[in-house]
């Protein structure tokens, strides 16, 4: 699978160019358009995430893939040594050689066995991640540490020590959404972070008299 991206940094939309009978797993409600012949079910499963499996037909074909909010988008490249913790809401496509696990041990010792807001990307091939607002690649030395709160985080390698807590303890807080909570992480490695917030906006959005459902 190549992934060849447009309208970045703005109104992101990735294509994904699949050879002669090649799936790829998207997100369900992120599915734009296909080349004619391209096979879509969208019964598909994949942990933790609401997916749809596209298959090229015997000419290949491709999958336009665009995120309900607008903004930058990311690829990954996994290699089978480094897996990385995704937050859910980010997550757009892969290629059917990398898995996602919402109970990996990585997320699973964050989220105390609860199934939360992050999930776990390994194996090998592309990723593509979607970020409300512009990309920020925050690259850690060895024991240097920083905080981000838990909405802007898009993905960490999991080379990086990470620990989750609550902003405040009297604050409302929830796994499942990362409502209230941050991340501190240690290096060496590499954390992803979005200048927006999905939850900030809905927050915004109630507090401004707009009904929204979570």
């Amino acid at each position: 699978m190549q992934v060849r991206t447009r309208h970045t940094p703005t109104f992101g939309v990735a294509r994904l160019v699949l050879a002669p009978g090649e799936p790829v797993v998207v997100e369900r409600s992120s599915l734009l358009a296909t080349s004619y012949g391209v096979a879509v079910d969208s019964r598909a499963k994949s942990p933790g995430v609401s997916a749809a499996l596209c298959t090229a037909g015997p000419e290949g074909g491709w999958v336009d893939v665009a995120p309900p909010l607008p903004g930058d988008l990311h690829v990954l490249e996994l290699d089978a040594t480094t897996g990385w913790c995704v937050a859910r809401d980010s997550w757009l496509a892969c290629a059917a050689t990398a898995r996602l696990d919402p109970a990996a041990p990585p997320v699973r010792a964050l989220h105390g066995g609860d199934h939360g807001f992050l999930t776990y990307a390994f194996g090998t091939g592309p990723v593509v991640l979607s970020c409300y607002g512009t990309l920020d690649v925050v690259t850690l030395e060895p024991g240097e540490l920083v905080t981000v709160a838990s909405g802007h985080v898009v993905a960490f390698a999991d080379t990086v020590q990470s620990r989750l807590r609550a902003v405040s303890p009297d604050a409302p807080q929830s796994v499942r959404n990362g409502e209230g909570l941050v991340l501190d992480f240690a290096g060496p490695g590499l954390v992803l972070t979005r200048t927006r917030s999905p939850r900030g906006l809905v927050s915004w959005l109630r507090d401004n008299g707009f009904s929204v459902r979570s």
